[in-house]
């Protein structure tokens, strides 16, 4: 049966359910040039509109996954890759890929980078000297083989099509529609050849999922792509509403990582890094206690050669802001609010991120949160320090924070960092 672009766009925008005949033909076209951008645009437009139903979502990204290659990763141990949905500070791929590589599985985790409020893993790396982030496949498969991990940037030959629509989703105010959020990761993922996969789903303030309702109903979509789709796959709903650990940029989030795998580092960060490597083991079927390996320093040694296998120094100085200013507590209590996105638009602005994908960032542009909520201060008390190569940046970021924190009398209630987990 011939289609045709206005009659797809059409079925949907009058709310019907697309058929598995018109989504291959519209994602295929769309990836070769025959459907245009405005045409995907409507159609884009029309599925925020409208929705898509289970099936029409895991019919969706199995034809972008059929767009490009997908890997087959043959390297003698079970593999299980991780993904998150973004957030504040959120540096956990780093201390976690070498963590659950020390424990047995081989972790493939092609990242991204940051953009807006949220931070980006290769951005981080690409803080370190020499590390690079571009691997071939065949380079991605022998550091497996002899490392256990690998964080790199995915080839170009995977999911093409998604990388097109999400481009267009991000200036036609479609990105919040759950089932193309949850096609986009879920593409990449599938493609990529993992076995099995642990989806880290963000919620609160720092997070795109701002209430716990959208967050569940997109950790539910993303798990059941993953089970049509033959992964054994699992998903933490976690808290985004004060930032991750204390580091907040890129430089500053590898030094608080590399604290993790030395077996110090924030509670919080320990405290979801070991989550989600009990996860991310058990979906793999592989038998070790994550905090114990973490605590041996093996988990660090592997972190070392995983670096030096793709050009970087772990022993290499890490560059640091040239102008540090401090933001200091006006009156004495008990910190009782850091706002998540109020922190990470001010490291944002402070050069730490990007507004648009060609942007540059700074390496050494980051916030240090020297207290966190529950944590008693004194009037006067240091409780930011911001760092920035461009002085001029800071009245911004200090904008940015404004109502971001708050001083009360009395402790505030602990909120738990996992909120739920969904299996597949």
């Amino acid at each position: 049966m011939s289609h045709t672009a206005v009659d797809v766009i059409r079925a949907k925008r009058d709310g019907a359910r697309l058929t598995d005949g018109q989504i291959d033909w519209v994602v295929d076209a769309y990836t070769r040039g025959v459907v245009a951008d405005e045409q995907m645009s409507a159609l884009a437009m029309a599925i925020f509109l409208n929705g898509m139903d289970t099936a029409e979502t895991a019919r969706w990204t199995r034809a972008m996954v059929d767009s490009g290659e997908r890997l087959a990763l043959d390297v003698g141990r079970p593999t299980v890759d991780k993904h998150s949905t973004g957030g504040v500070g959120d540096k956990i791929t780093l201390p976690l890929a070498p963590l659950v590589a020390a424990c047995g599985a081989a972790v493939p985790q092609l990242s991204g980078r940051g953009l807006g409020h949220t931070g980006g893993t290769l951005d981080k790396l690409e803080s370190i000297p020499g590390w690079r982030a571009q691997l071939s496949v065949d380079e991605v498969t022998a550091q497996l083989r002899s490392v256990g991990a690998v964080i790199c940037a995915a080839t170009t030959g995977l999911a093409p099509a998604d990388r097109k629509l999400y481009a267009l989703r991000d200036v036609t105010g479609t990105v919040e529609s759950i089932p193309l959020i949850a096609s986009s990761i879920m593409s990449k993922k599938i493609a990529e050849g993992a076995e099995a996969l642990v989806l880290d789903v963000k919620v609160g303030s720092g997070a795109f999922m701002k209430t716990p309702e959208r967050a569940r109903a997109l950790a539910s979509a993303l798990v059941s792509i993953g089970v049509d789709h033959g992964l054994r796959v699992s998903a933490l709903l976690t808290d985004m509403s004060v930032p991750l650990g204390r580091a907040v940029g890129n430089a500053v989030e590898v030094a608080e990582s590399v604290e993790v795998l030395r077996g110090g580092g924030p509670a919080d960060v320990v405290e979801l890094t070991v989550a989600l490597a009990e996860e991310m083991l058990s979906r793999a079927g592989v038998t070790a206690s994550p905090r114990d390996v973490l605590a041996s320093g093996e988990a660090y040694e592997t972190w070392a050669r995983m670096i030096r296998a793709q050009g970087g120094d772990p022993d290499a100085p890490l560059p640091v802001g040239r102008h540090k200013h401090v933001v200091t507590a006006p009156s004495e209590g008990y910190l009782v609010a850091l706002d998540a996105y109020a922190v990470g638009v001010a490291a944002w602005r402070l050069g730490a991120g990007r507004a648009r994908k060609e942007d540059p960032v700074q390496a050494g542009a980051g916030i240090v949160c020297l207290a966190k909520p529950g944590d008693r201060v004194a009037e006067g008390e240091p409780l930011l320090e911001l760092y920035t190569d461009t002085p001029d940046a800071v009245p911004a970021a200090l904008e940015s924070l404004s109502g971001g924190y708050a001083i009360g009398p009395t402790t505030p209630p602990v909120t738990p960092l996992v909120i739920d987990t969904i299996r597949g």
